[in-house]
């Protein structure tokens, strides 16, 4: 997802545009990977200082009902990394960096085929490891 196609939702769902918004999505558009709230506080605290936790907070929150961002929970704390809306796909996420790689294989016609019986609203997938720049580094 792009920066104006995320405030573009905002927007549209009838929420502020304000810079600090614009600025935290861009820190995702830029980053690429799973970050956690405090890089993202202390990124908008060169632009805006002393900017709290609970604006963060809130705002991650609200782009993550809105399918701005996608969340995971990495090393006990919930991490962020801007939504992929180009195609259905899942992720491997390394574990050292929050960096992450697509994985274009689904295995949900598998999974429905051991659970005949169930109705499968929706789904995920997250591969966990450590990349080839953080295995080099160890």
């Amino acid at each position: 997802m792009k920066t104006d196609e995320a405030i573009n939702i905002l927007k549209t769902e009838g929420h502020k545009y304000t810079n600090k918004r614009r600025d935290m999505i861009n820190i995702f558009v830029n980053e690429d990977k799973y970050i956690n709230a405090k890089h993202i506080q202390q990124k908008l605290d060169e632009s805006y200082p002393g900017i709290s936790f609970d604006t963060i907070y809130r705002n991650l929150h609200l782009f993550k009902d809105l399918g701005i961002v996608e969340g995971t929970e990495l090393d006990g704390e919930m991490k962020f990394r801007i939504a992929c809306t180009d195609h259905h796909h899942h992720h491997f996420i390394c574990e050292s960096c929050g960096d992450t790689k697509v994985i274009d294989f689904c295995p949900i016609e598998q999974i429905k085929s051991f659970l005949p019986k169930v109705d499968i609203h929706r789904h995920k997938l997250e591969v966990y490891g450590i990349c080839e720049a953080c295995q080099r580094v160890q």
